[in-house]
């Protein structure tokens, strides 16, 4: 009985200590607080989520603070073509010109007040993005199409496009004299191209939607396809139209002997390109352009910039750099589209020194409004 009794008052304690655990110690209800905070976190996330955020990956190294590293070099690197007359050329005195050749300069022009703060690097269609990847240039202005493909898979970031384009066909007039004419009856005739290119792709798509055989003859370098076809080892080349015009005129032997196809075989933006994730320098080369763009539209020139310095309107006083601080919110000086308008104008006028005396006219390049595509998003 006394065993029994004994017994019983042990349970009786164990149960009032057990008790007095489970009401909230300290300890405890630090534990109960965290599952309960815990547990909704989780109720409240999709599932699959981790409940913290995740951690951003910092941009590659090659790709980081190249507006840093152009100012600290005192020059600008820049990748274009080399032997393109009216995009980028390099004459026998070692002398550069060129539509994308200018942007270049342009763009040295905004960070040093200087257009000829600048290295011009050749580089072929096979390696130009590669180089650009590896951070040997700054910024590649080489008559380069931007195409999803590129953007997505080549760690590139494409500008503004600075020329609307498109895959033409020329033939010698012997072979066909209409300019009319369709791809189809090029049916059976070889056809130079280059590697390397956009222009390989689309010429295979379109010969086969026009059930039209043909035997490519591809080169590495557009030159060379030319001087093949100028030598008939070809019977027609394709490429760009601006390519072919240009080219025509300054590679074959008899410009006149030659038609370009009114037939547009392809879409072709160019545009320059910069490293993928490098926000800032992306900025720069965006807006320089930009800049050149709302200048033509404003009518205003290398030759009268300073006239409009005093201007009233407040568009321009801020593309000037008078008012307004848009060269700062880019990292740069306040007067960076002035000083590339000042030092090798307005987009218009780019295009007449190169271009124009090529017979290219401005068509799709025009500004909006004028019927054209070329539009500057607002300076403000």
């Amino acid at each position: 009985m006394r065993k029994s009794i004994a017994l019983l008052s042990l349970l009786i304690v164990a149960g009032i200590v057990l008790t007095a655990c489970g009401q909230a110690g300290p300890a405890q209800t630090v534990e109960v607080t965290r599952v309960v905070e815990v547990t909704r976190i989780v109720e409240a996330t999709p599932a699959g989520v981790p409940v913290q955020p995740p951690t951003v990956a910092p941009p590659p190294p090659s790709a980081a603070g190249t507006l840093q590293t152009v100012l600290a070099r005192g020059k600008l690197v820049c990748g274009v073509h080399g032997s393109f007359q009216g995009f980028g050329f390099l004459d026998p005195s070692g002398a550069w010109s060129g539509f994308d050749v200018d942007f270049c300069r342009a763009w040295a022009a905004a960070l040093f007040d200087d257009p000829n703060a600048v290295e011009f690097r050749g580089v072929s269609a096979q390696e130009r993005f590669t180089v650009l990847q590896a951070g040997e240039i700054d910024v590649l202005s080489r008559n380069s199409t931007w195409t999803l493909t590129r953007d997505t898979e080549l760690g590139l970031d494409f500008g503004p496009v600075v020329f609307y384009d498109g895959q033409a066909m020329m033939v010698k007039k012997s072979l066909i004299d209409d300019p009319a004419a369709g791809l189809a009856e090029l049916a059976g005739a070889s056809i130079c191209v280059q590697s390397g290119t956009t222009t390989e792709l689309n010429l295979a798509d379109q010969m086969r939607a026009a059930g039209a055989e043909y035997t490519p003859v591809v080169f590495e370098d557009q030159n060379a396809a030319f001087q093949a076809y100028d030598q008939g080892r070809c019977d027609a080349i394709t490429s760009d139209r601006s390519q072919l015009a240009t080219q025509g005129q300054a590679v074959l032997q008899d410009p006149s002997a030659h038609i370009i196809l009114d037939v547009v075989m392809s879409k072709e933006p160019l545009a320059p390109a910069v490293r993928h994730g490098d926000n800032q320098w992306a900025d720069v080369v965006h807006w320089v352009v930009y800049g050149m763009i709302q200048a033509e539209e404003l009518g205003i020139t290398s030759e009268n910039v300073d006239s409009f310095l005093t201007s009233q309107d407040p568009v321009t006083r801020r593309l000037l750099g008078v008012e307004g601080d848009m060269g700062k919110k880019l990292g740069v000086t306040n007067d960076v589209f002035y000083r590339a308008i000042k030092h090798v104008g307005n987009y218009g006028e780019v295009f007449d020194r190169n271009l124009s005396p090529f017979g290219l006219t401005r068509g799709q390049n025009a500004l909006w409004t004028q019927g054209g595509l070329q539009y500057a998003p607002p300076i403000r």
